[in-house]
């Protein structure tokens, strides 16, 4: 039987040894070389552009010659103002990539020694980055969809003749997100939170190419698609799959991303979990790219994305 990809060598193309064992000229020009990889890894103006550029021999900085400005290799980027090593910010996103169900912060900040601050910023910012484009996501041919509810369970009785069932609605607490997943077959994975199921018809109206062949299952919702797709239905309660119909990869995703509330982070604030549900839209995306690729691609992605809105100087509000 032929080997699992994820078990072959091909899979490890990265340690987080090799990065650990890099000097800081070595981690800077590996920055410099993805950052600039449009330029063949020379530098340029990220504020004009300008390919001209002077280089300090003292600092790792360049002085641009037609603006007259100053930059370094994260100036402009999401890791903008950084205070820690190069090096730090490449293993990182080696930890970042390498951990399939993703990471805690408090993991996280204990691997590079830093604050939990530090670190939950940090982990932020990249999955801010990976997921910057997926709003752009267009889905066509075999599209399977479906919802989870995250949040918003009260609190277990602790004598057992007082526990009710936690499922039903009425013991909700307000807060139950629902997120909703709509993947191509061996293609790419769109997430996006929302109230409930039905509430996010619209939008996966909006990502989902009207010629795609869509399979659901029986939950009332999904019935206001029948007269835009062609629609396979399948009763979870008979079968898992049945007539060719079946919604197997969108129950993978939800496998990793549950995994990842419940084995790593434990609990996902409401107003964070479009991006923690992004963060494994792109790892299911790419679970089958090694990890080294994976890695620069989420680099390439930081470094190419402007800085944060949302996250720059988070703490300080």
């Amino acid at each position: 039987m032929a080997q699992h990809f994820l078990l072959s060598a091909k899979a490890r193309s990265l340690s987080l040894v090799a990065i650990m064992r890099m000097s800081d000229d070595e981690a800077h020009a590996r920055f410099e070389a993805i950052r600039f990889a449009d330029n063949g890894g020379a530098a340029f103006c990220p504020y004009c552009e300008c390919t001209k550029v002077y280089t300090y021999r003292a600092r790792k900085l360049w002085k641009c010659a037609a603006c007259g400005k100053q930059f370094t290799v994260t100036s402009g980027t999401i890791f903008a103002s950084r205070k820690l090593p190069i090096r730090d910010y490449l293993a990182a996103i080696a930890i970042f990539v390498n951990a399939v169900k993703g990471i805690s912060a408090l993991q996280l900040g204990r691997d590079l020694d830093v604050q939990y601050k530090t670190a939950f910023v940090m982990a932020h910012k990249i999955r801010e980055a990976i997921g910057a484009d997926r709003h752009q996501i267009m889905l066509s041919g075999t599209v399977e969809i479906d919802g989870a509810y995250f949040g918003g369970k009260v609190k277990e009785k602790n004598v057992k003749a007082e526990r009710v069932d936690r499922r039903l609605p009425e013991q909700q607490s307000g807060k139950r997100q629902s997120v909703v997943v709509a993947r191509e077959r061996d293609g790419q994975t769109f997430t996006t939170v929302a109230t409930s199921e039905a509430a996010a018809v619209p939008v996966i109206r909006d990502h989902v190419m009207p010629t795609a062949i869509v399979h659901a299952d029986e939950a009332a919702a999904w019935d206001r698609l029948h007269g835009h797709y062609e629609m396979h239905r399948i009763n979870h309660s008979i079968a898992y799959s049945q007539d060719g119909a079946c919604t197997n990869q969108a129950e993978s995703y939800f496998s990793r991303l549950r995994r990842a509330e419940v084995g790593q982070h434990h609990h996902i604030s409401g107003k964070y979990l479009g991006a923690y549900a992004g963060e494994m839209a792109w790892k299911e995306d790419n679970r089958r790219t090694a990890n080294g690729m994976q890695h620069e691609m989420a680099t390439g992605a930081a470094l190419a994305h402007p800085v944060s809105r949302l996250w720059a100087g988070y703490w300080q509000r």
